[in-house]
């Protein structure tokens, strides 16, 4: 037990420098989730087609979101690893190349949902029409879409240089940032949607609008605090007098990076695959997907932050060579992670069937959403372990390990699973929903053998 204490629980003063920056990133998502959940209601409120097809163009953002992480966090690698090597010059590249690649990103997604956003959202309406109607989501989807796409460029910017501050150990700003934006787009929700006091009432457009706004917000707070206190990060003096980044660390930054981009955009093409799978179920499976995804993303907060810890902590570690410290704080922080996960998951399990209540629709959605919400809480504690163990092996560059862990099992094991079982079976949407997560076992097992291997301890910044 001795063993045990010292090996996965720490000290008062660990905890405290752990919490210092994961908890203004719970505290950031946290808020951000409860008013999506707001929002989620507000719209709901229209009706059951309008929830859907607003989700369902959320679910093909959520690929840009994902890319544009994966992106920036791959050369994000670096940067934990230059400031922990106390290298502002290296900083500075690796803000130049995030500059260009999150660009190339934006503009690709944009021009693709353009021209064939239509064919998108009809990929979720193939199956019955039970819940609502599949040509009157396909409206709302495309009118949602339409607006939600000058979000894009507000967001890459505003994420290359939040993303930039966490990797540095600075998520007090970047929360900041985040909590305005959530309200205002709150606020624009109401007003917009609903045509409160002498505002136009828009409905789902109302709520593109508002989410437009409020990321250009989030943006411009976070770029006029950089630029105001360039004294306390010097990386960001003249970082844009010139965009030339040379050709050695282009090289480096794609061989490493890439992989982290590709992975999380084909991760995020699984998720999108998976719930396309479930909607054979029908739109009310669409629509009880929506609320428990929603009521999921606030009671996951903890061990997220958590997996962003591990990437600040243990890439600085990793980049000043303290590989000791690493692995000592790396078995600590996932502990923590899976401890805290039973204790939220059981909450979210016993409080499953109240949420859903809140929502405009039909009593089979909402069991469906109670029954999606009970799985998810039975499967936290494991979800908790992979998100840690991610971000482990990806903060000592093992960059082709997290592709061959993340994304790849999730095309070649999950998504064959769901498309089975939804096209060759009755099983009810949940229970295959269940039989998917089960399948992540045997990745937990895979990754229990890369963290016992050491495989991830890498100093990847040093000469």
């Amino acid at each position: 037990m001795r063993r045990f204490r010292e090996k996965y629980i720490g000290d008062k003063a660990f905890y405290k420098a752990l919490f210092a920056i994961a908890l203004p990133i719970m505290i950031q998502n946290g808020i951000t989730n409860f008013v999506s959940l707001l929002d989620n209601i507000m719209v709901g409120q229209l009706g059951t087609e309008q929830m859907s097809g607003v989700a369902i163009v959320n679910q093909l953002i959520f690929v840009f979101y994902l890319c544009m992480f994966g992106g920036l966090s791959g050369v994000g690698i670096f940067t934990a690893q230059y400031y922990g090597n106390k290298d502002d010059e290296g900083v500075k590249h690796t803000i130049r190349y995030k500059l260009w690649l999150g660009l190339i990103i934006t503009i690709i997604i944009i021009l693709i949902l353009l021209f064939y956003g239509k064919q998108l959202i009809q990929l979720y309406l193939n199956g019955t029409n039970d819940g609502g109607n599949a040509a009157a989501t396909l409206n709302y989807g495309q009118n949602y879409l339409w607006v939600i796409l000058f979000m894009l460029p507000a967001v890459y910017l505003g994420m290359l240089y939040s993303s930039t501050l966490r990797e540095c150990g600075e998520t007090f700003i970047p929360m900041i940032s985040g909590v305005i934006a959530v309200f205002v787009n709150l606020i624009f929700n109401y007003l917009l949607i609903f045509g409160k006091f002498g505002f136009p009432k828009l409905g789902v457009v109302g709520a593109a609008v508002a989410t437009v706004i409020s990321r250009y917000v989030e943006m411009s707070v976070v770029i006029i605090w950089v630029y105001s206190h360039r004294e306390k990060y010097s990386f960001f003096k003249g970082v844009l007098k010139t965009l030339k980044i040379p050709l050695s660390l282009v090289g480096k930054f794609f061989v490493t990076g890439m992989p982290i981009l590709v992975n999380e955009g084909l991760w995020s093409v699984g998720i999108a695959m998976l719930a396309q799978a479930y909607s054979i179920r029908g739109l009310n499976v669409v629509a009880g997907q929506n609320i428990a995804s929603t009521i999921n993303n606030i009671f996951n907060i903890v061990f997220i932050a958590m997996g962003d810890a591990v990437a600040i902590i243990i890439g600085q570690y990793l980049g000043a060579g303290d590989m000791k410290k690493a692995k000592d704080a790396d078995n600590k922080i996932i502990a923590c992670a899976i401890f805290t996960s039973i204790i939220i998951g059981g909450i979210m399990f016993a409080t499953s069937d109240l949420f859903p209540q809140l929502y405009n629709t039909n009593a089979s959605a909402r069991l469906i959403a109670t029954h999606f919400i009970m799985v998810q809480a039975i499967v936290m504690p494991k979800d908790a372990f992979l998100h840690t163990s991610y971000f482990t092996i990806r903060a000592g560059g093992k960059t082709i390990i997290t592709f061959l862990f993340d994304s790849v099992f999730m095309l070649a094991v999950s998504v064959p699973v769901a498309y089975v079982l939804s096209r060759f079976t009755t099983l009810d949407a949940a229970i295959v929903f269940a039989l998917v997560h089960a399948a992540d076992l045997i990745k937990c097992l895979i990754g229990y053998i890369l963290l016992k291997k050491n495989v991830w301890m890498n100093n990847i910044v040093k000469e």
